[in-house]
């Protein structure tokens, strides 16, 4: 079964509210086996509801309306469908009763345009609004099935859950069950990746493949299809084996993970602490470090180290480093490293240095980046970054950067 989804209202046109209906009614379709390959947005305009209608009629077998149904001129979702369907609009009564016994509780005039939100395609199967006024519906003609929802999130979702699905379910042959997986990567670019897993890319079927990039980052979406959530899941581990096998080195996480959060879960199972100096980055390590809870038996602290001044002061930074290799160098990453490692008596120091941007310093050009880890017992490593992104963008990939030295550190 392929599907379409149409918001309807002019306030999502202009920006005035995001469509998180779209995103919830996709995911709930992917969970039971439905394709969801078109999403349209259109404005409280018949005859452009009325085109759009049209055009997913002739890609979809499902099309799912969100907004429309409410009591206002402006509202013409059933109308413009009942038209295009030939059908009448008849009063549900149960729902005409519902909305008369909410304004006599609230004390409120119900007032005569009120009635309209009663109306219904007529042999649609009802879906009574339990948190709002307006019922959905559910119109299978000869070759379509029509889905009539409220747009008020909190009216939507709870309907589609309660009676949308099952109503879609009873209309399918073979419900398949759609598992997916993120696989995610760092350190390798999206064109990098593709290249490298090419030959499973172009013999992908079932389960299918998905590159997308993010900032600094890329994760691989694998779906896959049965009627059984195991055999489909087992589908995505065979593929998934085979992934790794070719671009592993890369890989660090599944799903909605960070780099900062498996680092976390790194450092607390090895029961190891971590100190920061931070030039470039100006804290953002340590920000981030703090958005997860329990972090306190991870972080000791740090520093923002900003200027040479600082970086002498409060790291404990020769001023001969300084003058002889540059505030932008390994030798300043490491002592950064070193010191404020010993400075907190942590198991691991990490510093940044670098330029930002947009101009360059010391001769180095924006982007140019060190950061050094140090650890008891161990020599202390320096990596080098030539970044091309905005200042912050060069900020926010140091960042990543440091966590994914560190995760391959310690791993």
């Amino acid at each position: 079964m392929n599907a379409e989804i149409i918001a309807v209202g002019s306030e999502l046109l202009l920006g005035q509210i995001v469509n998180t209906n779209a995103k919830f009614i996709s995911k709930c379709l992917a969970e039971i086996g439905v394709n969801v390959y078109h999403q349209t947005v259109v404005g409280d305009n018949n005859q452009r509801l009325k085109n759009s209608i049209e055009i997913a009629e002739k890609r979809a077998d499902l099309i799912i309306f969100t907004g429309g149904l409410g009591p206002t001129k402006d509202d013409l979702t059933k109308e413009t469908i009942a038209a295009h369907l030939g059908v009448k609009l008849v009063t549900d009564q149960e729902a005409m009763e519902s909305i008369e016994a909410y304004f006599i509780k609230t004390k409120r005039v119900m007032t005569e345009n009120n009635r309209k939100q009663a109306l219904v395609l007529e042999g649609a199967k009802v879906f009574p609004n339990e948190n709002g006024m307006a019922p959905g519906m559910f119109y299978i003609s000869e070759n379509h099935s029509y889905m009539l929802l409220p747009g008020p999130p909190h009216e939507m979702e709870p309907m589609f859950l309660q009676y949308g699905r099952e109503a879609i379910l009873e209309t399918m042959d073979e419900p398949q069950k759609i598992e997916s997986r993120v696989l995610r990567f760092f350190g390798i670019g999206e064109a990098h990746l593709e290249t490298e897993i090419e030959n499973l890319l172009l013999k992908q079927t079932n389960p299918t493949i998905a590159p997308l990039a993010s900032e600094g980052e890329v994760t691989l979406r694998i779906t896959a299809k049965h009627q059984s959530s195991i055999e489909a899941l087992r589908l995505i581990e065979q593929v998934e084996k085979e992934i790794l096998s070719q671009v592993g080195s890369y890989f660090y996480g599944y799903d909605d993970t960070s780099l900062m959060q498996e680092l976390i879960k790194l450092l607390s199972s090895k029961k190891m602490t971590i100190a920061c100096a931070e030039s470039l980055t100006s804290g953002m390590f340590q920000a981030q470090m703090g958005n997860f809870a329990g972090v306190s038996s991870i972080l000791k602290g740090g520093v923002v180290c900003y200027t040479n001044e600082s970086k002498m002061k409060l790291v404990n930074v020769k001023r001969e480093t300084l003058n002889q290799f540059g505030a932008v160098s390994k030798e300043c990453a490491k002592e950064l490293a070193e010191n404020i490692m010993a400075q907190m008596d942590t198991d691991i120091g990490i510093s940044f240095t670098g330029v930002a941007g947009p101009d360059p310093l010391e001769g180095n050009p924006a982007g140019t980046v060190w950061i050094g880890i140090a650890r008891k017992n161990e020599d202390t490593k320096t990596y080098p970054l030539e970044l091309a992104s905005s200042r912050n963008g060069n900020r926010v990939r140091s960042v990543k950067f440091g966590c994914y030295y560190l995760i391959k550190a310690l791993s």
